[in-house]
């Protein structure tokens, strides 16, 4: 298996899945990337606020507010109310972390720390005594009030820690203890001299090292989005190098995948294909997905109308392919774990390996239902791709992902998949390296079928 992980970056290869990881530091970035991506193969960018002109056999692609993307392929033939007519795959951009506030400068005793909130269900204590770095979205002053300069950065090199307590000041460590935010999850940044710790702004030191990373001046930076994020690389774990341990499986296993699977789509659906297939990479699915670029927003609805549209297509028909249409909403599912047994469903649970997961929930936090289900089994077996199902404990509520919100205002047939992994919400997460092939192969078949 070791010369397989390393022959190639070919997008079935889990090395590909390294290379987009380290790449995809911010959700801004995530859509960075993956626009690279869709460019080099010939997709052309469909900007919000122009007129479409769409042909059948294209390939388009349409940012929202820079950190959500829709991605779709347009078939040759086309009949209203086919199951094939449209099918979607929808994941998100974003990951559990650290988002630095305004006015973020902290000082004390000679030591600078930044000012920070929690994004998403991290686990806290797996993010101290790492490499972390700064990435995100800043806004600058443009010549036009209502159009500021908009600019991605990437720190690229580690800047902060957060160091834990030593045990010999905390004994019951090891025993379980709580950690504060406010408190206990301020990355540290730098010491001070006394002339910098005396001086009067507190914000000035980061917005200065902000502006020198951009190469512009404090008093042109009037907002930012900016989070810390992990800044050590994925590797390879096992005597067979059959895992993979990395920070951001949550979620962009599912975004490399289905970004490989509508780039392969573009060629295949050229060749007498019907229907539109799309690819849907949502921001917020961490916090609740209620936001304009959210799968619980209607951009997504109105980029599918507009496309009809543009194709000479009427509303009736998109709501008549919606009916018969299948969406996946991809996200990475929970791996068994081996020293917790009793957390997993006795017979319905799916280890590292397993190849791709279908979700299921009686309370619906997952979409998935019968149908769906039996669909997506019959393209997995003809694929070759090895598929579990899995419920949660019946003692615990489990997760929830994006599926169930995104069919609410989408309302067609939506089944929740991914990947399994271990310790989800970590600062690292860990996976099986062969279940990526798996995914990216199922979602290849599905657009292809």
């Amino acid at each position: 298996m070791e010369e397989k992980l390393h022959m190639s970056n070919s997008p079935e290869n889990v090395m590909s899945l390294k290379d987009f990881i380290e790449k995809g530091t911010s959700p801004f970035h995530v859509v960075a990337t993956a626009v690279e991506e869709l460019r080099a193969a010939g997709f052309t960018e469909l900007p919000l606020t122009a007129a479409w002109e769409i042909r059948k056999g294209g390939a388009y692609y349409v940012r929202i507010y820079d950190s959500s993307l829709v991605a779709f392929v347009v078939g040759d033939s086309y009949t209203a109310g086919s199951p094939r007519s449209l099918r979607i795959a929808a994941s998100h951009t974003d990951f559990p972390n650290l988002r630095i506030k305004p006015k973020a400068t902290m000082k004390s005793e000679g030591y600078m720390r930044l000012n920070i909130e929690v994004y998403g269900g991290l686990i806290r204590q797996t993010w101290l005594d790492r490499p972390l770095s700064i990435a995100g979205s800043v806004a600058l002053k443009g010549a036009d009030a209502l159009l500021p300069e908009v600019r991605f950065v990437d720190f690229g090199r580690p800047v902060a820690t957060i160091p834990s307590l030593a045990i010999h000041m905390n004994r019951k460590v090891n025993e379980g203890v709580e950690i504060k935010p406010q408190k206990e999850l301020l990355p540290l940044v730098g010491l001070l001299s006394g002339e910098e710790e005396a001086a009067e702004s507190d914000a000035e030191a980061f917005l200065e090292t902000l502006a020198e990373e951009l190469g512009v001046t404090p008093e042109d930076i009037l907002s930012y989005e900016l989070g810390l994020y992990v800044r050590e690389g994925g590797e390879s774990v096992g005597f067979a190098n059959e895992l993979f341990s990395s920070p951001r499986l949550d979620n962009l296993t599912s975004v490399q995948a289905e970004l490989a699977a509508i780039i392969a789509a573009k060629s295949s659906m050229s060749k007498d294909r019907q229907g539109i297939a799309a690819a849907a990479f949502f921001d917020h699915e961490e916090v609740g997905s209620g936001t304009k670029q959210g799968a619980g927003s209607l951009a997504f609805r109105d980029v599918l109308l507009r496309i009809y549209q543009a194709l000479g297509r009427t509303e009736e028909e998109l709501f008549r392919d919606i009916a018969a249409g299948l969406m996946l909403s991809v996200d990475v599912a929970h791996g068994y774990h081996p020293a917790h047994d009793d957390k997993y469903d006795p017979t319905n649970h799916a280890r590292l390996g397993d190849g791709v997961v279908i979700k299921s929930s009686a309370r619906q936090s997952y979409a998935s239902d019968a149908l769906s289900i039996a669909m997506l089994k019959s393209i997995a077996e003809s694929a070759g791709v090895p598929v579990r199902q899995a419920v949660n404990h019946a003692d615990m509520s489990g997760g929830s992902t994006l599926g169930s919100i995104a069919s609410t205002l989408l309302p067609m047939r939506t089944l929740d998949i991914g990947v399994p992994i271990l310790a989800m919400h970590s600062a690292r997460e860990t996976m099986g390296a062969e279940d990526q092939a798996s995914l990216c192969r199922l979602l290849t078949a599905f657009y292809q079928i």
